[in-house]
């Protein structure tokens, strides 16, 4: 299904709701600049970093769209996990993996509460954004701690600039973006008001230091376009 759901005026602020559940993968691949080379990227990384058995979480799953590309791609048997506080982005992910032959549980939970085992490989696109600052620290702890050592995290953001009119002008180089994905002026800022308070991006900087202060090793900048980056962590 087409995403209108901002063609309409709007009543609360964004959340994942049945609305927006039904035309997320839509959504997501005209609303995130190069969102299949991410995904390419990004499972590609996994199975590399992966072996027979790993467990490997996807934080925020959504529909399910990257564990199933791991899946495809893999000729290891891993125990692949998708976390996600939203029921219909649950329901969504167990019917389309369920069409494509994937073996992955999908679990209803809080990815803030939730009891990980030791695992190799954590994923986390485009979530960490809606998690408040402290709670964010301390989720990234809590991964960091339940990862094997060698083990990574891949995690992709929005991203803020430092500098105030580089900003700017991203921003506005990604309105032009939206508005070439067929998005009107309306529903662009209709949405840009709805996650106004919900969406809470850092810089590159805040995010290699949210990741060193939980003691990772390693990081670094695997994909940038504007204002989106995929990063890439290993304990």
């Amino acid at each position: 299904m087409k995403d209108r759901v901002f063609s309409k005026p709007i009543k609360k602020q964004f959340e994942f709701d049945e609305e927006v559940a039904s035309v997320f993968d839509d959504m997501i691949a005209r609303s995130v600049p190069f969102y299949k080379e991410v995904l390419d990227l990004v499972s590609t990384l996994v199975v590399k970093n992966s072996k027979e058995g790993s467990i490997v979480y996807d934080l925020g799953c959504s529909t399910g769209s990257t564990l199933i590309e791991i899946f495809s791609k893999s000729d290891k048997e891993l125990n692949l996990i998708g976390l996600d506080n939203s029921s219909h982005m649950i329901e969504r992910a167990k019917k389309k993996a369920k069409a494509y032959g994937a073996k992955i549980d999908f679990i209803k939970n809080d990815i803030l509460d939730f009891n990980y085992k030791k695992a190799d490989c954590f994923i986390s696109n485009y979530t960490f954004q809606f998690i408040r600052p402290l709670k964010r620290d301390k989720l990234v702890k809590k991964i960091y701690d339940s990862l094997n050592d060698g083990g990574i995290l891949i995690f992709s953001e929005k991203v803020i600039s430092e500098d105030k009119i580089l900003n700017k002008q991203l921003i506005d180089i990604y309105f032009d973006f939206k508005k070439k994905q067929g998005y009107s002026e309306f529903e662009i800022m209709q949405k840009r008001e709805a996650l106004e308070n919900v969406l809470v991006p850092y810089s590159v900087k805040e995010n290699e230091e949210m990741i060193k202060n939980a003691g990772f090793k390693y990081f670094e900048t695997v994909f940038r376009w504007a204002n989106f980056a995929t990063f890439f962590a290993r304990k």
